[in-house]
């Protein structure tokens, strides 16, 4: 958020600071270092950029300026400010090439390749989606984040598709069909183990993880009015082993959706490093198995998910568009040297 900050003002300017960061310590907090804290917190975020932010006067709690030793207590408010905006704020158009699957006056859909993130936050200024976007497209609607043209968005090593509007018209009528859960997304995704099922529905409100901030977890009973609806649709593709192909549809459009919900049934994604696949998590211990997963980790160094495909209703015509694009290669090998090692174990078992 961008807000002018105003008092107290440090001695040596009057400049104005604005707020890059702000949190409020919950009722449990135990008394931990203010480096420590915000570690947990801001994403991308180095111990010695926090302390140095400190040691220059640039982290504030309850409005007074600390340094990094300073014990967070329960309901203290931590900010974080700077004398120049947010970097997000600060956009650059940047003359990245982009995969557009299809364009028109209203709309774009983008092919998104993995790696690279969708807009400017905190350790990613340059180099996003956005960039790309504000450069082959002038005067782009804001959303509600004001975030040019962004209707919905995917993570930054999540491959796939993504509408983008070029209008207000197209912005308000396509932000509404995915708030009435009336757009289509359907993704694959290479989870641990063996789903059982060869369908199914989880459900289960998605928030922020209480311990891990970086993480989001599923609430249920008591607890689910800290995180919000989600429902993910599963079909089994192809069972391969000690891993399975899925097909997911999302009903809701939670952060980390299918990556929350696929661990919350024991499933976690193919390396995805935030929510622990990245481990071996199911299989044998024999040495060459783990060197076969280790070289499977190398061929798709990120979590297997892929927006395959998107649908809508155009904004201005009312027609009804349905996109598909390719499991990008790096998957697809993944797929392919699982679908081997299964072959092969199966031979050797009959």
């Amino acid at each position: 958020m961008n807000s002018e900050y105003n008092n107290p003002e440090p001695e040596e300017t009057d400049d104005e600071l604005y707020e890059h960061h702000k949190f409020v310590a919950d009722k449990g907090q135990q008394p931990l270092r203010v480096d420590k804290y915000l570690m947990n917190y801001i994403e991308g975020a180095t111990r010695n950029k926090i302390q140095t932010a400190a040691k220059d006067g640039n982290i504030y709690v309850n409005e007074v300026a600390v340094k990094s030793n300073y014990k967070v207590k329960p309901g203290d408010v931590v900010q974080v400010m700077f004398e120049h905006p947010p970097y997000e704020f600060l956009l650059t158009p940047e003359n990245i090439p982009l995969d557009i699957v299809y364009e028109d006056d209203a709309l774009l859909v983008v092919n998104k390749p993995a790696g690279m993130v969708v807009h400017p936050g905190h350790g990613n200024y340059s180099g996003t989606l956005i960039n790309a976007l504000i450069y082959h497209i002038d005067n782009l609607p804001q959303n509600s984040s004001e975030r040019p043209g962004l209707v919905h968005r995917i993570d930054k090593d999540t491959s796939g598709l993504l509408v983008v509007a070029k209008t207000e018209q197209a912005m308000t009528k396509l932000s509404k069909q995915f708030f009435d859960k009336s757009s289509e997304r359907e993704y694959v995704a290479i989870v641990w183990g063996n789903v059982e099922e060869d369908e199914g529905t989880v459900e289960g409100n998605i928030g922020r993880h209480p311990k891990n901030r970086l993480q989001n977890t599923v609430y249920l009973g008591d607890d689910e009015d800290k995180g919000k609806p989600a429902v993910t649709h599963f079909k089994v593709l192809e069972r391969l082993g000690y891993v399975t192909l899925l097909s997911c549809k999302l009903e809701t459009g939670r952060t980390h959706q299918i990556r929350v919900h696929m661990k919350h049934i024991g499933h976690t994604l193919f390396n995805d490093e935030r929510y622990g696949g990245e481990r071996i998590l199911k299989g044998t211990t024999f040495t060459k198995y783990k060197q076969f997963v280790e070289n499977c980790f190398k061929i798709l160094p990120r979590q297997a998910l892929h927006a395959k495909t998107l649908g809508f209703k155009h904004p201005v015509s009312g027609e009804w568009m349905s996109f598909d694009t390719p499991i990008p290669e790096d998957m697809q090998e993944c797929i392919e040297k699982w679908r081997n090692y299964s072959k092969n174990q199966k031979e050797v078992i009959e």
